[in-house]
């Protein structure tokens, strides 16, 4: 789809996304991402630590002392990405998110790729970039709408 073409309510969904991630705690990178079917905010989420735990800015990135590249290791991070927040506040409140697009200030990585699959998201548009092309393949493959935003 060319940008020409790309629905006008991407870039405003696109910016609510960045003022979640505003809301990170995450020392690396702040990520934010928001649901939406027929133009209806579902669910928002921001990376960080689980609620009620300790965040990175309190205790430092494990990440970061252990020197792990960005897209390696998920597990050794304290947080949670902003994409698996999405998901589960839509959960906790009984919102299906099947036929949702998900709005992200960055790629998804495979394991929250895996996840929308599963939920029925439908789409993803996304503004910065991830090293993760497996995430890519994956979501192409499920037949999930891949959007880079300018």
């Amino acid at each position: 789809m060319s940008q020409s073409q790309r629905p006008p309510w991407d870039a405003y969904f696109l910016e609510i996304a960045r003022v979640v991630a505003s809301r990170s705690t995450c020392l690396r990178r702040q990520v934010g991402a928001v649901a939406v079917r027929d133009r209806q905010i579902l669910a928002t989420g921001y990376n960080g630590a689980p609620s009620g735990l300790r965040h990175c800015s309190e205790v430092g990135c494990i990440r970061e002392s252990m020197q792990v590249p960005s897209g390696e290791r998920h597990e050794l991070c304290r947080g949670l990405h902003a994409e698996q927040n999405v998901i589960i506040q839509a959960a906790l409140h009984g919102v299906a998110l099947s036929r949702a697009t998900v709005y992200c200030t960055h790629q998804p990585c495979v394991v929250c790729s895996k996840m929308m699959i599963n939920a029925g998201v439908t789409r993803v548009v996304y503004s910065g970039g991830y090293p993760d092309r497996l995430s890519c393949e994956m979501l192409t493959e499920a037949g999930v709408q891949l959007v880079q935003a300018p």
